[in-house]
């Protein structure tokens, strides 16, 4: 006759429960948001302000105090001659910065990104030099380079100094796009019977676009706001921070502030974008 053995019952551990956040590190975090929003709103302070004297009905020519509320900078954006005159050198430099520097970081950093070849290192090291430089270094070398050739300053060379500090920062950032590339798409578009400009254009300019158009949105935001390399390569041309510059020894008028508002909205429209834009591909995907 058998006998029937019970096992005896198993203990079960008790689930264990999630630690309650100390007091401390929750008070620490709270600081710490704080913190980073005292800082941003510190940073966005000036833009505030030269938001707000764009709409100030100063009674003068310049606009120095708050003297009331008013719509019609907006209308007289364009009164000053010499200060339109200089906006449009800005803007016509940093385009074409835009374009040339975004064509040739667009090679370097596929070639960088790409293929090891010799002079490799030497090229990185030289490129990442000419964004570690000082301004003032690079301003004053090129004024140099201007002189011993000869080459009368003016609206080319203010051209040429804004590609050559900018065309790293463009290489950079393609370079970094490059090097997460899925070689076997460009592999089978070959195979396929696709030439190698064809492979370029249909399969590696399409995923490299967004580093492309990053670098030279880079460059272009790069350009229009420099102030130390353009001082030492402008001649007689004048840009619109060399215009901001002067007119400071007797007061801003009041189309300095609504034109900096506008190339601010313009900059946060344009990061919108590429926020939505971004996250629609995301989606997609």
């Amino acid at each position: 006759m058998s006998t029937v053995v019970e096992k005896p019952p198993v203990e079960t551990a008790p689930a264990p429960q999630s630690p309650r956040p100390r007091r401390g590190a929750f008070f620490r975090g709270r600081l710490l948001q704080i913190w980073t929003w005292l800082v941003i709103a510190w940073l966005c302070l000036p833009i505030a302000v030269m938001i707000l004297f764009g709409f100030n009905d100063t009674r003068g020519r310049y606009n120095q105090s708050w003297q009331g509320f008013t719509l019609r900078w907006y209308a007289e954006l364009f009164a000053i001659d010499d200060l339109t005159e200089a906006l449009v050198n800005s803007l016509l430099i940093a385009l074409l910065t835009m374009v040339i520097a975004g064509a040739l970081g667009t090679l370097l950093g596929l070639a960088l990104g790409r293929y090891r070849f010799r002079g490799s290192g030497l090229t990185n090291l030289v490129m990442f030099a000419a964004i570690s430089c000082a301004e003032i270094i690079m301003g004053a070398s090129l004024l140099s380079m201007f002189v011993t050739l000869a080459v009368q300053l003016g609206f080319w060379t203010i051209v040429v100094s804004h590609v050559m500090f900018s065309v790293s920062f463009v290489a950079v950032t393609v370079r970094a796009r490059v090097m997460t590339l899925d070689r076997s798409l460009e592999e089978a578009a070959r195979d396929l019977g696709a030439s190698t400009w064809q492979t370029f254009r249909l399969i590696t300019l399409p995923m490299i676009f967004p580093g492309v158009l990053a670098g030279s949105l880079l460059a272009f935001a790069l350009s229009i706001d420099d102030f130390v390399i353009t001082n030492f390569t402008s001649g007689n041309t004048v840009t619109f921070p060399l215009w901001i510059w002067g007119s400071t020894r007797v007061g801003i008028p009041p189309q300095v502030n609504v034109m900096g508002t506008l190339i601010f909205a313009a900059g946060v429209l344009l990061a919108v974008a590429n926020a939505l834009g971004g996250r629609r591909r995301a989606n997609r995907g």
